[in-house]
């Protein structure tokens, strides 16, 4: 087999992994997607958790991927995967050669039953797997582990572990040098990323009770009347406005906010949405007339008869209870000149 060379700043090969079991509070199904993205000279790899397989996630995941890598290679590499090129011809799709002319990158599509062309980025899936995934905690600091603290460990894992990899390098002086795999992706010509590719992703969640969407580790308000409906939340790449729809009316959006950046834990309520969900609760609360101020309000019937029960005794207390007298004198004359406890 021959040995394939990958010069510094060449290309960058791309794969998908599929993992398993991810926490169900996540609310991702039973797999969760990772797109791994490794620099064919160098090693050098990164990785981002995403929810879904489609293209518009795809896109996303590649600007994210690179931006950790630290810039775009000359080619991306991928598989025969159907949101790049088509199983069958291995033809560029027209919707991905929009993509790539975006980021100014060349596609290469392997041959079919060509693995080694991708070798490197397949070494990373193994790795991604089997030492970052399978010893991924449920919970950090006795709380369920989000998304966003799943990818910072990855994110940690590779820039440590990852970047301290041992490598030798061949000299033009025939000479070998040992190195890392730091050391050669920091020295590789990389160009800037451009502008993120405008792309909307659009994804399905359910309405909390007190009419929130949850969305990148943060909450984003509703009218309560649509709390436990489903609803459709759409972002486009490189705005900072999330969509929130009826899953069954995508096109009519039913609140619009600001969007927070990924994982701070924030809770995003508009004005009338707090106004409406107060009226709400206090409406669903409040079941009899509203009381008014200053009104008297005498005891009825049924409170006397209540007061007259506790006044009146029903047992009498027993003799032998009036009888029982504790005399305290007695432990006073046996404690008297005792010095200790014993």
């Amino acid at each position: 087999m021959a040995i394939i060379d990958h010069p510094p700043g060449a290309e960058t090969q791309w794969d998908w992994v599929e993992l398993p079991d991810p926490p169900a509070h996540w609310g991702w199904g039973r797999t969760a997607h990772l797109l791994v993205g490794a620099s064919s000279h160098s090693s050098r790899w990164r990785a981002v958790l995403v929810e879904s397989e489609e293209q518009a996630h795809l896109v996303i995941a590649l600007h994210q991927v690179a931006e950790r890598l630290g810039g775009l290679t000359r080619a991306w590499r991928f598989d025969r995967m159907a949101t790049v090129a088509s199983p069958g011809t291995g033809k560029v799709t027209a919707t991905f050669a929009a993509v790539a002319k975006h980021y100014a990158v060349t596609v290469e599509v392997c041959p079919p039953r060509r693995g080694n062309r991708k070798g490197v980025v397949e070494k990373a899936n193994h790795t991604a797997a089997q030492r970052i995934w399978r010893s991924m905690p449920e919970t950090v600091d006795g709380r369920p582990i989000t998304v966003e603290q799943a990818q910072a460990r990855i994110d940690t894992w590779c820039a440590t572990k990852g970047d301290a990899r041992r490598r030798v390098v061949l000299e033009p002086d025939g000479t070998h040098r040992a190195t890392t795999v730091g050391a050669l992706a920091d020295a590789e010509p990389l160009r800037a990323l451009p502008a993120p590719f405008p792309v909307t992703t659009q994804v399905t969640r359910t309405v909390t009770a007190q009419g929130l969407v949850a969305y990148a580790g943060n909450f984003y308000s509703v009218p309560p009347e649509l709390a436990r409906a489903r609803v459709t939340v759409s972002v486009t790449h490189g705005t900072e406005e999330i969509h929130i729809a009826a899953a069954k009316t995508p096109d009519v959006v039913l609140a619009r906010h600001r969007l927070v950046a990924p994982g701070t834990g924030a809770t995003v309520r508009t004005e009338h949405h707090v106004v409406a969900l107060n009226t709400a609760a206090m409406t669903a609360a409040d079941t009899g007339p509203r009381h008014r101020h200053k009104r008297r309000v005498p005891p009825g019937p049924a409170a006397l008869a209540a007061a007259d029960a506790l006044r009146t005794p029903t047992t009498r207390p027993s003799l032998a209870a009036e009888a029982v007298v504790i005399d305290l004198d007695t432990y006073a004359r046996a404690a008297h000149g005792r010095n200790t406890l014993t």
